[in-house]
């Protein structure tokens, strides 16, 4: 635990508070109010003495090498910074016995619950969907753009966006986030990071990585809340509607984006911000990465300040794909969406980031 504490010592010199177990006890009114659990651990709500509200994380006990790696990385990411769209990390508690971070909670919770919730996402209003994308496209911003150190987060997805009690949204989760001098444009990776059906191309497939890793992610991100739905979905192969992004691409492309608004229920008032907001992800997971946007770049077009280009074919070389998916299966088929999907199954292994 020598390194883990050298560190945080380091980190204290800068920003976040490091609480005792103690605090967290007299925070949580002793863990009386659990708000989730997952891999990871414990969510709690909480209440600092002035009174303001708070989530608490509590880390498993015993944390292997990646899971202090990703304690560390949360830490040096989301305690350097501050930005409206960004979750602001109070500070941290790392001992023999407790092990946590201490969050600004936010009321709406994650997207993912609000988004795929029928009853929530339907009732929420189209400007309101436009104020996440344009939202979560800022807080991404800063990390690439405006922090002293640019930051690669590598895992932007709903369940990492959260929503403040007017829907505001706030990128959280810097587990797998890097620091990076601005001067080096690509990272060397020995491993994979992001979650399947988000992550870049280039992350499963081993090329040199650069921050337009996150403006893919973005941009499938951007396909699910136009959508309203998850973009890979296998209950709906008859409607061709399995894979959501190709699905939408192909009736942009012909010139029927009406159907993709009929489908998300879509009223005809926000039609033009809606075909904004696919212009803009079908730019940004296009396959090569120098041809993405810049996030900069995002937020003018989402906002209307830019021109957008026509989007050319992001899926163009997934007819390789389907050509040796069908030759393998001897005419059967799999489906690119599946094949897409799983491409990133890989994703999972450790992965170790060098900065040249």
């Amino acid at each position: 635990m020598g390194s883990v504490d050298r560190f945080l010592d380091d980190i204290l010199r800068e920003k976040p508070t490091r609480f005792t177990p103690e605090n967290l006890r007299e925070f949580t009114g002793d863990y009386a109010e659990r708000l989730g659990a997952g891999g990871f651990g414990v969510v709690y709500r909480g209440r600092f003495p002035g009174g303001v509200q708070v989530a608490v994380k509590i880390l498993h006990r015993t944390l292997d090498r990646r899971a202090e790696e990703q304690f560390m990385a949360e830490v040096a990411t989301a305690g350097r910074t501050y930005h409206i769209n960004l979750v602001c990390l109070y500070g941290f508690c790392f001992d023999a016995t407790t092990k946590a971070l201490v969050y600004e909670y936010l009321e709406n919770g994650s997207l993912d619950r609000v988004l795929f919730d029928a009853a929530a996402g339907a009732a929420l209003e189209f400007d309101t969907l436009h104020g996440i994308v344009a939202g979560t496209a800022r807080g991404v911003r800063y990390l690439h753009e405006e922090c002293q150190h640019r930051i690669i987060h590598y895992d932007i997805k709903p369940g990492n966006v959260l929503l403040a009690g007017d829907y505001a949204p706030k990128v959280a989760d810097f587990g797998l986030a890097k620091l990076c001098s601005r001067d080096n444009t690509h990272l060397t990776v020995t491993g994979a990071r992001g979650t399947p059906g988000y992550a870049a191309p280039e992350l499963w497939l081993l090329l040199p990585v650069t921050h337009k890793c996150d403006v893919y992610s973005f941009g499938m991100l951007v396909f699910e809340i136009l959508g309203r739905r998850r973009n890979l979905d296998t209950r709906r192969p008859a409607e061709s509607q399995e894979w959501y992004p190709r699905w939408a691409w192909q009736r942009f492309d012909q010139g029927r984006f009406g159907e993709v608004m009929a489908a998300s229920g879509i009223r005809s008032k926000d039609g033009e911000k809606a075909e904004r907001m696919c212009k803009v992800a079908l730019w940004c997971i296009q396959y090569q990465p120098e041809a993405r946007p810049s996030m900069s770049s995002v937020v003018r077009m989402l906002e209307g300040e830019e021109q957008i280009a026509r989007p050319v074919n992001p899926f163009a070389y997934m007819a390789t794909i389907d050509a040796i998916s069908s030759s393998s299966s001897g005419g059967g088929g799999v489906s690119t969406a599946t094949s897409a999907s799983a491409s990133g199954d890989s994703a999972q292994s450790t992965r170790h980031d060098i900065c040249h």
